[in-house]
């Protein structure tokens, strides 16, 4: 019983961690979404294709891809994995700078922990994908 609590306690943190990081995305507050990560997170940078890896390639790609894009991404659903990943499924809204919506859609985040924080995000179903950019930034004047 101690360990389904603390298997319980694991899943409660990790899932707080991760509605952190989002929270901190969504409000552009870079220090605080990168406090939740390790020092050599790896990231996929969907606006550009390719990924991102350590605490200031993350921050750079941010900066230039809020400088071209308005994406906001709450999370619906949060599932535990083996080997410390977590699922997002989350509700993911991109608009121009100008306000217009260039994707609404719902989509997979898999996040992999270690030593609670986040060391890897990978986009949707496929750990692999991510070498060109998301078809939600592709859509833009």
């Amino acid at each position: 019983m101690r360990a389904a609590s603390a298997n319980g306690e694991a899943m409660k943190d990790a899932s707080t961690l991760v509605a952190q990081a989002y929270a901190a995305f969504n409000a552009r507050d870079i220090d605080s979404a990168l406090a939740t990560m390790t020092e050599g997170v790896s990231w996929p940078k969907a606006s550009e294709g390719g990924r991102a890896v350590g605490k200031q390639e993350i921050r750079d790609y941010w900066v230039r891809q809020w400088s071209q894009f308005d994406p906001r991404v709450r999370p619906l659903e949060v599932t535990a994995e083996a080997g410390g990943r977590m699922r997002v499924r989350v509700h993911q809204l991109i608009r121009s700078l100008g306000g217009a919506t260039l994707s609404d859609s719902e989509v997979v985040h898999v996040f992999t922990l270690h030593d609670g924080l986040i060391s890897a995000m990978h986009l949707g179903e496929d750990a692999q994908a991510g070498a060109a950019p998301s078809a939600a930034f592709t859509r833009h004047p």
